[in-house]
């Protein structure tokens, strides 16, 4: 006569489909919050936006300057850009004189 000496479980039939859940779980997680997931991505994306744009101002502003310098410095400055920038570093005018800085 044969006799089962142990019953049979079925919990090992569930601890695959447990880690395999666990695992997907996990790495699906960080791939959308992790340090690298789509969104750092998408805030590193919003950030370079931004600075591009701040270039953008930053090279309009360069281009100013040197057309400023290049209208002093090719040698026949004009009287009334001396004049103004003078005004302005200094601070000062006549007194029958209005001045008005953009």
């Amino acid at each position: 006569m044969w006799t089962k000496q142990h019953k049979q479980r079925n919990f090992g039939r569930f601890v695959t489909p447990i880690l395999a859940a666990g695992f997907f779980s996990y790495f699906g997680y960080h791939i959308v919050h992790g340090d690298l997931g789509m969104d750092a991505a998408k805030d590193f994306e919003r950030r370079r936006l931004e600075r591009v744009a701040e270039l953008d101002g930053l090279v309009k502003a360069r281009r100013e300057l040197e057309r400023q310098v290049s209208l002093m410095s090719d040698g026949s400055i004009e009287k009334d850009m001396l004049d103004e920038k003078a005004r302005y570093s200094l601070n000062v005018a006549r007194s029958d004189e209005i001045v008005i800085f953009k």
